[in-house]
């Protein structure tokens, strides 16, 4: 056991190691306001021990004067009022001083906040896809987001640290003059409360730490249980007790864990409150026993029980403190642990740039792929031609790989076994952002951004946001523009009910914004992933006919459970559990009197 606590503690303080890097993260933020803050400390860490000085002198002085029958009321210009003229300005000095570093504390503390954010959203872009879909990753992105203020609370409790540290060495020359023993005192009284604070932090980390999952629930929970989204079906289906209730456990049993660790803490905090409270009453009965012998005045008597008091009140915060400061520097090792994540693909980054035009077309060689973590094959050695200018469907049942197919092309996620070519060059050889130009894609589970419609059109290619005149091509392409046209503000009307002038769009208008990205860009390849599922079949044969006007010389993609729909591809592409069934025209198929030719007559006895 107490290995196991020296090893804790260990790794506490070894965590300190994240300090230097972090700071040199805030001089990167603001060099000159990080340099204004640490000037302004320094100044202020010296005016306690000014003020005690001062302080001494005034009641030396009165004390003086009264001994003095003569000079019963000092004279005006007394030494007396010089010294307290200069405690006025200290202490004026010491109130601007304070505010100033409150002020420039404040300013960066915010820039720091969004500066992290910034680099987590920066280095969350770059990794894999499939990353996101691992809920160990998601407890590392959710650490490393949420503890933003935490990160700011360090910043301010580092640079206190410091300044106290500095007002102690002032204090501890005057002390020490006197008696040093004083300072030993002080130190041994205070090392109690400081293992305990730390063993309290390190079990307060620890425990949050392992509820990370329990309290991204609670979020959940607390989102889906008071929700727009979610209002109708929990009405619907009576799901508030189910909700609440799951709640409330989970709220509970984390309650119970966080009670017992608090209450223990509490208790040994009082106990070393108190031995820190005995030790500064035992030092200042010896202090005031050398007064009545007259081994010191009393404004030394003043000075030396102030300079005592502050400086346990500072030694007992600096070493709290550093506890503080360790339990923060392990939650910032969350944040350098995410920032430090790795894509875990193969790190192949190309460099070629896609041909324009694309001649040859996609080429799938043996690929296989499955998801991490799962141990079923999502695609498997499945070979097949996308040629340049071709329409093709991909028809299969739920699950049967059709939207993998469509990440792997945009190389969202790379090829466990295969390889997939573009006009004969491997896919990892180009330059992921180039290639990710000449596609233009929607997928089934599309994003509805709360953002002016034109912005949730433009994120189809976001370099062309203030291009509107593209934008309201792209809205007639995918007929979108019928449904702007019925709106208040029309292409300026902010979308969703997440503010307050936020207007809602059924599921097919939403479709249709959504269809607009895909023509936002004058890309090579256009897949639409049942982006058309909400839109009855009339309205979606309309879509598909458009579409296969608009990329006439282009390369498309398309999926889409209506067989009524895929006729119109060149060619449709039958899947079956991750495997290549069939290929061919939709006649060909028929011909065949294949699945596909079984599911298309099914389906069209049900319009019948």
């Amino acid at each position: 056991m107490l290995r196991e606590r020296i090893s804790h503690f260990f790794k506490q303080f070894g965590a300190l190691r994240n300090i230097p890097p972090f700071f040199r993260m805030i001089w990167q933020v603001s060099p000159r306001m990080a340099l204004l803050n640490a000037v302004l400390r320094i100044v202020q860490a010296a005016i306690p021990v000014a003020m005690l000085y001062v302080g001494k002198e005034i009641i030396d002085h009165i004390l003086a004067a009264i001994s003095n029958p003569q000079s019963a009321i000092p004279d005006p210009q007394s030494p007396v009022w010089w010294w307290v003229g200069a405690e006025f300005a200290l202490a004026v000095v010491n109130s601007l001083l304070g505010r100033a570093i409150t002020l420039t504390e404040s300013l960066l503390g915010d820039l720091v906040s969004n500066d992290s954010s910034i680099r987590i959203m920066r280095h969350a872009a770059t990794l894999d896809l499939f990353q996101f879909e691992n809920p160990e990753f998601y407890d590392k992105l959710e650490r490393a987001r949420t503890q933003t203020s935490g990160r700011t609370m360090l910043m301010s409790l580092v640079m206190s640290q410091a300044q106290d540290l500095i007002s102690m060495l002032f204090l501890v020359g005057g002390l020490a003059a006197f008696n040093p023993w004083l300072i030993v005192l002080l130190v041994v009284a205070v090392i109690p409360s400081f293992v305990g604070e730390t063993h309290f932090n390190r079990r307060s980390y620890s425990l949050t730490h392992s509820w990370t999952p329990e309290r991204r629930e609670l979020d959940y929970l607390r989102y889906i249980g008071a929700s727009n989204d979610t209002a109708k079906e929990i009405k619907i289906f009576g799901l508030e007790n189910f909700i609440t209730d799951r709640f409330e456990d989970i709220s509970r049993r984390y309650y119970e864990a966080n009670k017992n660790l608090t209450i223990r803490r509490a208790g040994w905090g009082s106990l070393f409150s108190f031995i820190g409270t005995a030790s500064y009453y035992g030092a200042y009965i010896f202090i005031v026993f050398q007064t009545i012998k007259g081994a010191i005045s009393v404004g030394t008597l003043t000075f030396l029980a102030g300079s005592f008091q502050r400086m346990q009140g500072l030694l007992s915060g600096v070493m709290s403190r550093f506890s503080r400061v360790s339990e923060m520097a392990l939650y910032l090792q969350d944040f350098f642990a995410f920032m430090e994540l790795k894509p875990l693909s193969s790190g192949r980054k190309g460099s070629k740039r896609v041909p324009r035009p694309i001649r040859q077309g996609f080429v799938f060689e043996k690929v296989s792929f499955k998801y991490p973590g799962s141990d079923k094959w999502a695609l498997r050695n499945l070979s097949f031609t996308l040629h340049a200018g071709e329409k093709l469907a991909l028809v299969g049942e739920n699950g049967a790989g059709k939207t993998t197919i469509v990440k792997l092309l945009a190389h969202l996620y790379e090829p466990d076994e295969g390889r997939i070519l573009l006009d004969g060059v491997d896919l990892r050889d180009y330059d992921p952002a180039d290639l990710r130009d000449e596609i233009g894609i929607i997928f089934q589970d599309y994003f509805r951004y709360a953002l002016p419609v034109s912005d949730n059109i433009a994120v189809g290619n976001i370099t062309e946001r203030g291009n509107r005149a593209l934008i309201e091509e792209a809205a007639r392409k995918s007929l979108a523009d019928e449904v702007v046209a019925g709106l208040p503000h029309q292409y300026d009307q902010m979308l969703g009910k997440r503010f307050a002038t936020g207007v809602e769009l059924s599921g097919g208008q939403w479709q249709k914004i959504a269809l607009a990205r895909a023509y936002m860009r004058d890309a090579q390849l256009i897949i639409l992933d049942e982006p058309t599922a909400a839109l009855d079949a009339r309205a979606e044969h309309e879509v598909f006919v458009r579409f296969s006007e608009l990329i006439k010389g282009k390369t498309g993609v398309l999926i889409s459970h209506r067989f009524s729909t895929v006729r119109m591809a060149d060619r449709i592409l039958f899947l079956e559990h991750g495997q290549l069934l069939e290929i061919g025209s939709h006649e060909e198929l028929l011909a065949k009197k294949g699945k596909y030719a079984e599911l298309f007559r099914l389906q069209a006895k049900g319009y019948l």
